[in-house]
């Protein structure tokens, strides 16, 4: 599902305020923080994640792995911290504009 500019700036708002749920560290994006963070997306739907230190194509590697093991939209990456969202199928909890 493509989101719209107008879905992806509500989204921003909607994360400013939330601390990180998912940590990287030294390992990088592993199997078991995929997991981690497909189980976060299915109770929030929009979480942030904190990558790891490293250059910028790290942290690109890092982000691709992620959006492509759970299947996530990438909202936005402001150097180590980025906001990912998945809606929950079942039991969407945050109504997007249209």
């Amino acid at each position: 599902m493509a989101l719209s500019s107008t879905q992806i700036r509500y989204l921003r708002s909607l994360a400013h305020g939330l601390s990180p749920v998912i940590l990287l560290g030294n390992k990088g994006a592993s199997t078991a923080v995929v997991k981690e963070l497909g189980l976060a997306l299915e109770t929030h739907e929009l979480v942030k994640v904190k990558l790891s230190g490293g250059d910028k194509d790290a942290r690109q590697t890092q982000l691709a792995t992620l959006l492509q093991g759970t299947g996530a939209e990438e909202i936005q990456q402001i150097g180590h911290v980025a906001i990912v969202f998945r809606r929950n199928a079942d039991e969407p909890k945050i109504a997007l504009p249209r």
